[in-house]
């Protein structure tokens, strides 16, 4: 989902990593927290002091996020849904599922684990407030900030509008109700719609009234939630149109096998640009060794064509991701995103049986469609 992602490591098994728009939040709240916040609350201060506790306080609130995020993770993995990772971003952090969770009450669950969590580290921060506020004047001011902006979060986040945290319980209200998920998600996302417009029409009005920078966050807030609330829509649609469909149904069996002799000029006139294929595999000997993209072939430098080979260029065979034939397309497809690639080689007990890229993947639900299945 997030490309430009800083891998930062692992915690209770969850890859986490931040995104480089997070580095500008960061900045924003720490220059505002230094240079505004603490020196209005504290005026007594110095500037050292004020930057120190600003800076700290920023990464504290942050830690917040995560432990939010990891809470939402702990769960849907004890649960039995995989998490693909975490990544802190400029409006704070997300949990990335590999996919949707198995029931209603599940997600119910999963979804109020974030909030709980805000809730209880602000609880936590307030009783620490309360415990510095006569004794150590720096601990107590980081303890104030972060009680209240951890409450802010958790109530932000149970907003019924989807994919905030609320709009997910929603969505597990009116699928348990329901029965059915593509239904309640297209019910949330159209409220998840709703808050973001407002969200917008919010911030115009802020900016027309001379708040300009809060009221372009806001708009932009609303935005984001507008385009993520679409954007969850699509990806539960599509997954519940190919439901039930495998590979083998969309895979393409018509594919030149190349030698690995094949220079990189006679691959692109003879074979990708009159037919417009992405993938190749490459033979030697009639023995696979490896899969050629058109992502392999631009990084050869132009004049070199001529003379560099495909299997110069290939991935090799050990390197290349595969699928079995029967496996649920919604799963090939979600192995595609996490492994950033655009095609997987199909095989069948050690033997190669097709190609399954994006484009046979859309093909194919372009067709459901028109068949109206």
């Amino acid at each position: 989902m997030f490309r430009n992602s800083l891998y930062l490591g692992r915690i209770l098994g969850v890859p986490v990593r931040i995104h480089v728009s997070w580095l500008i939040i960061f900045i924003l709240i720490t220059v505002s927290l230094a240079a505004g916040y603490f020196p209005q609350e504290h005026p007594s201060w110095s500037l050292q002091l004020d930057w120190i506790v600003g800076i700290l306080t920023s990464f504290l609130f942050f830690a917040s996020v995560l432990l939010h995020e990891l809470a939402h993770s702990v769960v849907a993995v004890k649960q039995g849904s995989p998490v693909h990772d975490i990544v802190l971003f400029i409006f704070g952090g997300v949990s990335e599922l590999s996919e949707e969770p198995k029931s209603p009450a599940k997600e119910f669950v999963m979804a109020l684990a974030g909030p709980l969590t805000s809730f209880a580290i602000g609880i936590l921060f307030g009783i620490l407030w309360i415990i510095t506020r006569a004794s150590i004047e720096s601990v107590a001011a980081i303890s104030k900030y972060l009680a209240y902006i951890n409450i802010l979060l958790g109530a932000f986040n149970l907003i019924p509008g989807f994919p905030l945290d609320g709009g997910r319980v929603l969505r597990a209200i009116l699928w348990g109700l329901k029965g059915n998920l593509s239904q309640a998600t297209r019910w949330a996302s159209a409220v998840g719609q709703g808050v973001a417009f407002l969200f917008i029409f919010a911030g115009i009005w802020l900016v027309f009234a001379g708040h300009w920078v809060n009221g372009l966050w806001i708009a932009f807030i609303g935005w984001f939630l507008d385009n993520a609330a679409m954007s969850s829509y699509r990806q539960v649609a599509l997954q519940s149109m190919v439901a039930g469909h495998t590979v083998r149904e969309a895979m393409s069996t018509d594919y030149p096998e190349l030698q690995a002799n094949v220079t990189l000029e006679e691959l692109v006139v003879k074979h990708i640009l009159g037919s417009g294929r992405r993938a190749f595999p490459i033979k030697r000997e009639n023995q696979l060794v490896g899969l050629l993209t058109l992502h392999n072939i631009r990084i050869i430098p132009r004049e070199r064509w001529q003379t560099a080979t495909v299997e110069q260029a290939m991935i090799p065979i050990d390197q290349v991701k595969t699928i079995s034939p029967n496996s649920d397309l919604w799963q090939a497809l979600q192995e595609m995103t996490s492994e950033g690639v655009n095609q997987l080689l199909v095989t069948e007990n050690g033997n190669m049986v097709g190609i399954l890229a994006r484009d046979n993947i859309l093909t194919f639900i372009r067709t459901l469609a028109e068949l109206g299945m």
